[in-house]
């Protein structure tokens, strides 16, 4: 909690209707009446649990934290600070550090937007080349969700979506220092989402949707930049998947999937080997 008075920042648990545990219970006791706890009526899906989060939002500011995500201190501080700085920016950003299961660093952070605190640049056209950013490391202010909306209808990408969103309409602070945790889950290569390719479709529908933020004359190589980049991504997850599980009929439906965003000489390359990798039962 980074001992922040409560009459400076309101944190709240939205429990979307846990079952797994008490998580009442467990605010109660780790958040020793300084966090409080709202929990919904019945099960409504992460994007309208987002949705709650911002309308009981009382602050100007709104950090969006799942509950395995987390961040360092200076993180609110340093937030505070670029949008105090930078009036006219809807968001500020910093970059994270990729953790597992047991909090040991992961290799994977990202290379800085900008060596200096500051407005980004460019940042529209960047952003909607692909996703940049986690939710544990952008706060947004809450009159940016009340202007353009909450999170769209998708399972998967729709921060994305949300990012570029903004981006179109304000200016968008950051910070090159590491202040956010963000956990990776070995295990979610077996989710239903990558057992049906579900979130390469839903990505190709982000991809769509982000044109209509876009410039008309940059659509068409945004566009093509977008499916290219999660293309190789449905390989690489794909052959990840051959790894960990040899589930041949799930590894053949990211291909699939991989192969309608982007079909480059280069793509049916990485496919092809991993399809021989599969013929051949070998990796």
């Amino acid at each position: 909690m980074q001992e922040i008075p409560e009459q400076e920042m309101q944190i709240e648990v939205v429990d979307d209707a846990s079952t797994d545990t008490d998580v009442e219970a467990l605010v109660k006791q780790i958040g020793k009446g300084r966090v409080s706890y709202y929990r919904q009526a019945q099960n409504v899906g992460s994007l309208r649990n987002f949705e709650t989060c911002i309308n009981r939002a009382r602050g100007k500011i709104v950090h969006l934290l799942h509950g395995d995500d987390k961040v360092r201190k200076g993180y609110y501080s340093a937030m505070e600070k670029l949008l105090h700085q930078y009036p006219e920016a809807g968001a500020a950003f910093c970059r994270y550090q990729p953790i597992d299961a047991e909090d040991k660093t992961l290799p994977g952070i990202k290379a800085p937007e900008r060596d200096t605190p500051g407005l980004l640049n460019n940042w529209l056209l960047r952003i909607s080349e692909r996703q940049r950013i986690q939710y544990a490391a952008i706060a947004v202010r809450r009159e940016v969700y009340e202007k353009l909306g909450a999170f769209y209808g998708l399972f998967y990408a729709e921060d994305w979506e949300m990012w570029v969103r903004i981006a179109r309409h304000y200016p968008v602070a950051y910070t090159p220092e590491i202040l956010a945790e963000y956990r990776k889950h070995t295990t979610s290569i077996s989710g239903v989402k990558h057992q049906t390719g579900q979130y390469l479709v839903d990505i190709a529908q982000a991809i769509e949707l982000i044109q209509t933020h876009l410039p008309p004359a940059k659509r068409k190589s945004q566009r093509k930049k977008a499916r290219m980049y999660y293309a190789h991504y449905g390989i690489i997850m794909a052959n990840r998947i051959w790894r960990a599980t040899h589930n041949k009929e799930v590894v053949k439906t990211n291909l699939r999937e991989a192969l309608k965003l982007n079909q480059n000489i280069k793509i049916w390359y990485a496919a092809v080997k991993v399809h021989l990798k599969m013929l051949l039962n070998i990796g």
